[in-house]
């Protein structure tokens, strides 16, 4: 006589990703040592607006003086570093799960942005750059004129 088993399948999924967390950790240049410097790369969002393109990026516990941008050619460049906390020392952590250390993001710019109008904010851990475009390249209406065929 079989029994039944109750299925949970959050269990498996908690088990399963367990299991990942490991495999992961077990690489090299992982587990706290690599999560605590040298792998952080920041998210970033891009979008675009008729007059503008947009990139947003999360830069958390940073300041606007820990960030350098910088545009050459069509390469707009982020730079920054992200330093850890030192009142807490190191071997009091339990885990440690947030990244640390410098980081370089590059972005290849499209030939319509206007390069003397980029502008940059940083607001409560957010970096900000508008990458205007240029006039030429910015969409226009344009209004059909109905001709009569004089019929």
């Amino acid at each position: 006589m079989s029994s039944l088993m109750r299925w949970e399948p959050f269990r498996d999924i908690a088990t399963l990703r367990d299991r990942m967390e490991r495999v992961f950790n077990e690489l090299p240049g992982r587990g706290d040592e690599g999560l605590t410097a040298g792998a952080w790369v920041p998210p970033v969002d891009v979008y675009e607006t008729n007059d503008a393109i947009v990139l947003k990026a999360d830069l958390p516990n940073m300041k606007e003086n820990d960030v350098d941008i910088s545009v050459e050619g069509n390469t707009l460049t982020i730079k920054g570093e992200r330093k850890r906390d030192k009142e807490v020392e190191e071997r009091n952590y339990y885990r440690v799960e947030r990244y640390y250390g410098a980081f370089t993001r590059t972005f290849t710019l499209p030939p319509t942005v206007d390069h003397a109008k980029i502008e940059a904010t940083f607001s409560r851990g957010v970096l900000k750059i508008s990458l205007p475009k240029r006039e030429e390249s910015k969409p226009r209406q344009i209004k059909v004129k109905v001709q009569s065929n004089g019929n």
